[in-house]
């Protein structure tokens, strides 16, 4: 199998597995314990803590959580006021968003061809009163990258709070400054089933209650999944340049390599170039899936790939809902070769060229 679908999981590394076999197989004292065996268990958790605190912003707390979905899910129900946010969000976004407007008043900004934000469209809707502002950093369909600092500073001279989607740039670009920063471990080689809202200050009101261990977050840790995300985070600081190197390298290659008929979909500028989503104009992606089972790619999110409607990204970008349906993503990063990425396009193109 030849894996190009990093924006939907990437490959857990080997050094996260063997930071979580101890916990999984010995360690099983809840962290919370006072007794010997939890406080060991405890102080594993706050070593991952302090692994996953080197690639944010100074001065903040870390909260673990089950995934990025609930930290978004915290920091946007725990606060208050009207919402902004971008059209090109994930669903964990807009979908819970969409659940507050009963009571709060919500602006949803369009973005252009490219996937990118109008800042003075922007300024207009940030006024003063304004509560929460939420945007990704790096978008998970089209790797696009908004303008988060620009952002930061619109929403501070309004008083408003700024929460980052970091779930496909952390690690992988710099994390900038802001009030809350939703996490995921297993988009930078660490486990499933953990993420992390970074916040400043104090922590947004409850979502889930019960004995509130993490900064008021309820719910028991497992120090194999803190540790995993841990050793993900701390690998991803010692190779941070190293993979970044090597992903604009292959992105390179796969661009060359696609030839003429294809064209990106979202800003060739600014964006991550682990995430190449390209269209191709008749092309059914859901037959080119099927024809090629042994290469992972991806149609979109793989959140709504079951949906069957058309990628809402691509749609906020003006794609019609054929072009849409004509998109495909390859994700790649520090586990893809350039042989298996080179022979994977070389098929794409060839089950491309024969529809």
């Amino acid at each position: 199998m030849i894996y190009l679908d990093y924006q939907a999981t990437t490959p857990l590394a080997p050094e996260a597995l063997d930071a979580m076999l101890p916990w999984l197989r010995d360690g099983h004292a809840n962290p919370h314990s006072a007794h010997a065996a939890g406080r060991a268990a405890k102080a594993a958790v706050e070593v991952a803590r302090g692994q996953v605190l080197k690639l944010l912003p100074e001065g903040g707390t870390l909260a673990f959580t089950s995934g990025a979905t609930e930290a978004l899910n915290w920091a946007i129900k725990g606060t208050r006021g009207p919402i902004v946010t971008i059209a090109t969000e994930h669903a964990a976004v807009l979908d819970t968003v969409a659940a507050e407007a009963a009571g709060r008043a919500v602006t949803v900004l369009p973005v252009d061809a490219e996937g990118l934000i109008d800042l003075e469209a922007t300024r207009a809707a940030i006024v003063p009163g304004t509560g929460l502002v939420a945007a990704m950093l790096v978008n998970n369909e089209i790797g696009v990258i908004q303008p988060i600092t620009e952002l930061a500073a619109l929403a501070r001279a309004a008083g408003a709070k700024l929460l980052v989607d970091a779930v496909q740039g952390f690690g992988r670009v710099p994390v900038p400054e802001a009030d809350f920063i939703a996490l995921s471990a297993h988009k930078i080689h660490g486990p499933k089933g953990i993420g992390a809202l970074w916040f400043r200050g104090e922590p947004p009101a409850a979502l889930l209650h019960g004995g509130g261990q993490e900064s008021g977050r309820s719910g028991t840790l497992s120090p194999a999944l803190c540790a995993g995300f841990g050793a993900a985070a701390r690998l991803a600081v010692a190779r941070f340049d190293e993979d970044a190197a090597h992903v604009e390298r292959l992105f390179g290659i796969a661009r060359q390599a696609l030839g003429p008929g294809w064209t990106i979909n979202g800003s060739a500028a600014h964006r991550y170039c682990g995430n190449l989503n390209i269209r191709r104009a008749g092309l059914d992606v859901a037959r080119l899936i099927s024809e090629l089972r042994d290469i992972a790619f991806s149609a979109g999110s793989a959140c709504a790939s079951g949906s069957g409607r058309p990628s809402h990204v691509l749609r906020a970008l003006g794609l019609s809902d054929t072009e849409a349906r004509s998109s495909l993503r390859l994700g790649f990063g520090r586990y893809t070769r350039e042989e298996e990425l080179m022979e994977a396009i070389e098929r794409i193109n060839a089950a491309a060229a024969r529809q």
